[in-house]
């Protein structure tokens, strides 16, 4: 399995627009969802009641998110800035593989 895990802080005002884009069921995971090999998105929110937020994607393989992003690249840069303005920062923390 291959997940990719994001951070953001949500631009005040905006948490639940983002939840609801970057959810299980948002825009985000449709258009994942139009792709082989993706298996969920999950979306988890600060405990202590900040804006930080994760998500969670879960890809059969790194080479099923890579064949996603080549086929789907101009629908995931216009959901990308579509959903800008939900976000101050947004942080890629990596990509990892189930040992």
């Amino acid at each position: 399995m291959y997940v990719i895990l994001w951070e953001y802080v949500v631009r005040p005002g905006k948490a639940t627009a983002f939840a609801h884009a970057y959810g299980p069921d948002g825009a985000w995971a449709e258009l994942f969802r139009r792709a082989e090999g993706f298996l969920e998105t999950e979306l988890l929110q600060e405990q202590d009641g900040t804006d930080r937020w994760l998500t969670i994607d879960r890809w059969k393989s790194q080479g099923d998110f890579d064949a996603f992003k080549a086929r789907f690249e101009a629908d995931y840069h216009r959901l990308d800035d579509e959903f800008a303005e939900l976000t101050l920062e947004e942080d890629r923390i990596g990509g990892f593989v189930t040992a």
